[in-house]
């Protein structure tokens, strides 16, 4: 075969779940590979396109089931797969996974990946978990090679029978796309700002700030963090809840809790922002009591800011921090521990410091996205020789963590 550049396609399902690949392809694209990027239409999808500098396209699909729409997105996504023939294909996220996997299967893509971040069907119920494992067996069926972005992730599809453990492939440490640490990185600067911004939200400086970023959802854990958060004023009243994100319709927080976190005392509610790194310079310690994950990026974020983290066992979560090092593991649920783990590290400021540190570390040494990126492309490199295409003779297939043996 030719050894001309490689034509990659990456495909999620929301424009705005391209953030998910923030200098992913142009990595690629700098290594010889030819990207492409598509989901459904978006601000996010076109700015990341001129910003990086390769294609993008926009194919409507709906993150929850709708079989019409489906089917037309089906179709769609086939005759744009029979144009563009892509040699490599990456779909990520649920509705992508599932519709774009199935296209370049039907339209036999050579190289077929399918990134699984997270597990919707762990907290669903009846008829929606048997649709929810049933798209994931065919997202995984429908590819060659199944990129897990946690160990704890890739056990529990293998051990829910989605996916063969020879399939299954972890790229190094973990992530889908690691973190930059630069952009995280203490400057006064920050320091100058982050005050700024505390005292516009009309936080003073000596006010403890526990944080959170993400989805306004059950699955993520408000409910127990509106409780626990209840707990820790007790003891620390003039502490604060800085919740960075925005609601959203699927898996809806209870009315009560959404009702807390707009009157309650103490809780200061910001939307999405893309000057993350800022807030995090406000917070003092940040919380992730989520039920399920594939593997949280705010918590790398948090980390490389320096910060202790407090999240649950639950899958992907326990992956992103060193339980007792750069942070403690509390049970899912688990409204006492979780408000009592965080009241041990408001109570001794150097702990806080200490986890943080070691906490950056960590992210630095195992969790850069240059390391992820590398491992892909490795990836991507190994799946083309066994399928015998020629690999540029510049570019050296390095090895990839992935145990499919084990």
């Amino acid at each position: 075969m030719s050894d001309s550049r490689i034509s990659v396609l990456h495909a999620v399902t929301d424009s705005m779940s391209t953030v998910l690949m923030r200098g992913q392809l142009a990595y690629l694209k700098s290594d010889g590979f030819d990207p492409i990027l598509l989901s459904s239409p978006g601000k996010e999808l076109d700015q990341i396109g001129v910003r990086e500098g390769y294609p993008v396209f926009g194919v409507a699909m709906k993150r929850e089931i709708s079989i019409l729409s489906d089917l037309r997105a089906l179709f769609q996504l086939c005759r744009f797969l029979n144009q563009k023939k892509p040699i490599i294909c990456n779909s990520g996220t649920p509705k992508a996974g599932l519709l774009v996997g199935l296209a370049a299967w039907l339209t036999r893509v050579p190289c077929r990946v399918y990134t699984l971040r997270g597990l919707r069907l762990e907290t669903a119920t009846g008829i929606k978990r048997a649709i929810l494992t049933i798209t994931e067996k065919v997202a995984c069926f429908s590819a060659h090679r199944v990129v897990c972005v946690s160990a704890s992730l890739r056990e529990q599809a293998i051990a829910l029978g989605l996916v063969a453990r020879s399939k299954a492939v972890l790229l190094g440490a973990g992530s889908s796309n690691g973190v930059d640490p630069g952009r995280f990185e203490f400057t006064e600067e920050k320091a100058a700002l982050a005050m700024g911004l505390r005292k516009s939200l009309g936080i003073s400086p000596s006010q403890l700030v526990i944080g959170f970023a993400g989805r306004f959802t059950r699955d993520k854990g408000l409910h127990e963090l509106v409780a626990a958060f209840r707990l820790i004023r007790e003891r620390f009243p003039e502490a604060v809840l800085l919740l960075v994100g925005d609601y959203e319709a699927g898996d809806p927080v209870a009315e009560n809790v959404r009702s807390a976190i707009e009157a309650e005392q103490g809780i200061y509610r910001v939307g999405f922002t893309p000057d993350i790194d800022l807030y995090y310079r406000v917070m003092n310690v940040f919380v992730l009591p989520t039920h399920r994950e594939g593997f949280p990026n705010t918590v790398l974020e948090a980390q490389a800011s320096g910060l202790p983290v407090v999240t649950t066992s639950a899958t992907g979560a326990v992956d992103a921090i060193e339980d007792g090092v750069t942070g403690q593991v509390v049970p899912v649920g688990d409204v006492d521990r979780l408000s009592k783990s965080v009241l041990s590290l408001l109570s001794d400021p150097s702990k806080m410091r200490l986890m943080g540190r070691l906490g950056r570390d960590r992210v630095v040494r195992e969790f850069r996205s240059e390391i992820v990126w590398k491992a892909l492309a490795s990836l991507y490199r190994r799946m083309l020789q066994e399928r015998g295409y020629l690999v540029p003779t510049e570019c050296r297939v390095e090895t990839v963590r992935c145990a499919q043996t084990q």
